[in-house]
C-alpha cells in the first residue's frame, strides 16, 4: 500500500508540475489579448510553434534515453557526465550557428529578426535543464522538480503583468523614475519573451548544481547506445509536435503576407478555449498511466482498462458540450479584444480534436503494457503527415479553418488507428456501444448549439441538461455506489 500511495503521490505531483506551464498560456491570453492586436499576438504564437518544434529537436531523446540508462546501469556518474557532455555540446553548437547564420535564419523561420536573440537564448537554456530535470525525476525528487517548475511559471506569469500590464501606467505616472528609464512604447513582443527569458535563465540557476558536482566522464560507447535509443524518440516527438503547432507555421508561409500574422493571432486565441479538454485529458492520463502499468500483469486487467476509458469518454463529452454551450461566455472572459472573435467557429472543431487526442491516449494502453512503443511513432508519423497534407491543400482556400479540420483529421486518425490495432494485439471490451452513444450525442448537441442555433445560451442549456440526464439515468448505478462508498 506505502508503494502505491508512493506512486500516486509522485504521479500528482509531476502532474501538477506538467499541467502548470500549459495554464500559463492560457491564463496569458486574456492579458494579450488586451494590450496587443491579433497580429502581434500572431508573431508571439508563431514563435512559440518554433519553440516547440526546436525543444524536441534540443533534447534528441536524451531525457527518455537517461532514464532508460540511468536506471539499469551499474556507472550512474557515466551516463550522466555523458549525457551532459552530449546536451551541453550540442547547445553549444546550436548557439554558435544559429548566431552566426541569425539573419538566415529568422528569414526562414519567418520571424522578426529583433527577435531572433531571445529565441536562440530561451531555447538555449531550455535545453540545458533537460539532464538536470531527468536527474531528479530519476534519483525521487518530486517535490523538488515541482517546486522548479512551478517558480518558472510564477517568474514569467509575474514579469508578463508587471511590464505588459503595471508598467505602462507606472511610467506615465512616476516620471524621470526607473520607472520610465525601462519602460518602451510597443515593445510588448519583446516584453514577453524577456520574462520567458527570465524566467529559464533562474531555472538553469537553480538546476545547475549537476553540472557542477558531476564527474565527466564521456563514454563514447555508452553515447552511442544512448542515442540509438534516443533518436526514434525524438523522430515521434517531432511528429507529435508537428500535429499540435505546425499548423501556425503552414499558415504564416501559405496566407497572403500582410493578413498571415493577424489570422494567426485570432486562430491561436480561439485555440486556447480548447485548453479546458486539454488539461481535463492531460490530468486524466498522467494520474491514470501509472495504474495501466501496475495492473499489467493483474488477473483480467483488460476489463479495468474498458472501464477507464468509458468513465473518460462520459466526462470527455460532457466537457466538450459544457465549453461549447458557454462559449459565447468564455471568450467574453479569456479573449478581451472582439477583434479576435472572428475565429470562434473553429472552437467545437478543436474541442472535438482534442477530445480525440485523450481518448487516443487512453486506447494507447496496449502498445505500452506490451512494449509495441514503435506503434506510437507510427501513428504520430501519420497524423503528422495528415496535417500537413490537409494544410498544405486548403489553407489557401479556408485559411486556418483548414487548420482545424486539419488537427481534427490527425488525431482523430490517430485514435482510429490505435483501435484498429489495439484489437489486434491487446483486445480490451470495451462498451462501443455506450462510447458511441456518448460521443456521438455530444458532438450532435454541440452543433446544434453552437451552427444550427447560433449559440444561443438557453437552447444550449436545455441540450446540456438533456445530456446530463440521460448520463445520470445510464450511469446512476455507477453513481449510487460512489455516493454510497462515500457514506460508508
Amino acid at each position: 500500500m506505502s508503494l502505491l500511495q508512493k506512486l500516486f503521490k509522485q504521479t500528482f505531483i509531476y502532474g501538477l508540475a506538467t499541467v502548470l506551464p500549459r495554464m500559463l498560456s492560457f491564463i496569458l491570453v486574456p492579458l494579450y489579448t488586451k494590450v496587443m492586436p491579433p497580429g502581434s499576438y500572431g508573431e508571439v504564437t508563431l514563435i512559440y510553434a518554433w519553440f516547440a518544434i526546436f525543444n524536441v529537436i534540443l533534447a534528441y531523446g536524451m531525457e527518455t534515453a537517461f532514464f532508460r540508462f540511468y536506471n539499469t546501469s551499474e556507472h550512474r556518474k557515466s551516463v550522466a557526465g555523458t549525457a551532459l557532455i552530449s546536451i551541453g555540446a550540442s547547445t553549444l553548437i546550436f548557439v554558435v550557428l544559429a548566431l552566426l547564420f541569425k539573419e538566415r535564419l529568422a528569414s526562414v523561420l519567418n520571424i522578426e529578426y529583433r527577435f531572433i536573440d531571445y529565441v536562440i537564448y530561451i531555447l538555449a537554456l531550455d535545453a540545458l535543464v533537460i539532464v538536470p530535470f531527468a536527474w531528479l525525476r530519476a534519483n525521487e525528487q518530486p517535490m523538488r522538480y515541482a517546486l522548479v517548475k512551478i517558480l518558472n511559471v510564477l517568474i514569467n506569469l509575474g514579469l508578463n503583468v508587471f511590464f505588459l500590464l503595471l508598467l505602462p501606467g507606472l511610467a506615465e505616472n512616476n516620471p524621470q523614475t526607473l520607472f520610465t528609464a525601462i519602460y518602451v512604447p510597443d515593445f510588448e513582443i519583446s516584453y514577453i519573451f524577456i520574462s520567458n527569458l527570465a524566467a529559464s535563465g533562474v531555472t538553469l540557476l537553480l538546476m545547475g548544481r549537476l553540472y557542477l558536482v558531476t564527474k565527466y566522464i564521456f563514454d563514447r560507447n555508452l553515447w552511442r547506445r544512448m542515442m540509438g535509443y534516443a533518436l526514434p524518440v525524438m523522430i515521434a516527438g517531432v511528429a507529435f509536435t508537428i500535429n499540435e503547432v505546425f499548423d501556425r507555421v503552414l499558415l504564416s508561409e501559405l496566407l497572403p503576407a500582410d493578413i498571415a500574422k493577424s489570422e494567426i493571432g485570432k486562430y491561436s486565441a480561439c485555440y486556447k478555449l480548447a485548453l479546458f479538454m486539454t488539461l481535463f485529458a492531460t490530468a486524466f492520463r498522467l494520474g491514470i498511466e501509472p495504474f495501466f502499468f501496475s495492473h499489467a500483469t493483474s488477473e483480467e486487467p483488460q476489463k479495468a482498462y474498458a472501464q477507464i476509458t468509458n468513465y473518460f469518454v462520459v466526462l470527455g463529452s460532457l466537457i466538450l458540450l459544457v465549453v461549447v454551450v458557454f462559449a459565447d461566455l468564455l471568450k467574453r472572459v479569456f479573449i478581451l479584444d472582439p477583434a479576435y472573435w472572428e475565429a470562434m467557429p473553429i472552437v467545437p472543431v478543436i474541442l472535438l480534436a482534442s477530445f480525440c487526442l485523450g481518448i487516443y491516449h487512453n486506447l494507447s494502453v496496449w502498445y505500452k503494457v506490451t512494449d509495441r512503443t514503435r506503434y506510437g511513432a507510427y501513428f504520430s508519423l501519420s497524423g503528422a503527415v495528415v496535417t500537413i497534407l490537409i494544410n498544405y491543400l486548403l489553407i489557401p482556400s479556408m485559411g486556418y479553418y483548414a487548420s482545424a479540420l486539419a488537427t481534427l483529421a490527425a488525431y482523430a486518425l490517430m485514435m482510429l488507428l490505435s483501435f484498429y490495432f489495439g484489437r489486434k494485439h491487446y483486445p480490451i471490451p470495451y462498451n462501443y456501444r455506450k462510447i458511441v452513444f456518448y460521443l456521438g450525442l455530444s458532438i450532435l448537441f454541440s452543433a446544434l448549439s453552437f451552427y444550427v442555433f447560433n449559440r444561443n445560451l438557453v437552447i444550449g442549456s436545455l441540450l446540456l441538461l438533456v445530456f446530463l440526464g440521460l448520463v445520470y439515468r445510464m450511469e446512476s448505478n455507477i453513481l449510487k455506489r460512489i455516493f454510497l462508498k462515500r457514506r460508508s
